[in-house]
């Protein structure tokens, strides 16, 4: 049990910040459980953060599922079927294979690109259909360990004339529907992963603390520096872990 209380720990930590919380738990997990794939398990560790997204964005959910803002409804569906249908068959093919390091430096070079974006208050055009297409297309691929969903769709929402809470919180919204979706796929398909419920727990309430503070801090600290610290650190775990 107490194995896996640590990979939802780990979860809980790293799901809201731009390092992949999946290639992370997926190798910690090699080293704690033994008998699940470890890609399998890294997924089904987001169910956990996934309720923290719902109870911290009640007042959103409440307005998206009774439709009173339509506009992040269409949104969220949009990026909702393109994360599916880039995610789905990528899930397929990698799920068996060993991603490397270089993964973590091309998700350093995405936040250095989110940074700049934000520092020199440049932006695209994008309308929010296009931003929703976009965001989904990451979110998607970022079913690649060493690939972070939240940098991945960070980036992707900051092409468009978003501020960065809005950023955080569009990015954390998205994450819903489609863990939602591929956990219940995962769970049919390997039940032994209901083994790990002491790592949901243990993800949604160290997920909901984790979240709480970045929000206020998107509010206190410069989104540019922000993403710097972040593409700095991706960087040096990515040549570390070509060294090795």
């Amino acid at each position: 049990m107490l194995d896996y209380i640590i990979l939802g720990i780990l979860q809980g930590i790293f799901e809201w910040i731009p390092i992949s919380s999946e290639g992370i738990t997926a190798l910690a997990s090699q080293f704690l459980i033994k008998d699940v794939n470890p890609i399998d398990l890294a997924l089904f560790l987001h169910l956990g953060t996934l309720f923290s997204v719902i109870v911290y964005f009640r007042k959103d959910w409440k307005k998206i599922i009774l439709l009173k803002n339509p506009k992040l409804f269409k949104f969220l569906l949009i990026s909702t079927i393109v994360s599916l249908i880039i995610g789905y068959p990528l899930y397929l093919v990698i799920r068996d294979v060993a991603i490397g390091p270089i993964l973590l430096i091309i998700m350093g070079v995405g936040l250095l690109a989110t940074s700049y974006f934000h520092a020199k208050k440049k932006r695209l055009r994008m309308g929010f259909n296009s931003l929703a297409l976009s965001a989904g297309v990451l979110q998607g691929l970022a079913v690649i360990p060493g690939l972070s969903r939240s940098g991945s769709t960070i980036f992707g929402l900051s092409l468009g004339d978003l501020s960065p809470t809005n950023v955080l919180r569009i990015s954390y919204l998205m994450s819903v529907p489609v863990v939602l979706i591929s956990s219940v796929y995962l769970t049919i398909q390997n039940p032994v992963l209901l083994e790990g419920w002491p790592s949901l727990i243990a993800s949604f309430l160290v997920g909901l603390l984790t979240l709480s503070f970045l929000m206020r801090a998107s509010q206190k600290i410069k989104f540019s520096r922000f993403t710097f610290i972040f593409a700095i650190i991706c960087f040096v775990g990515g040549v570390i872990g070509l060294i090795l």
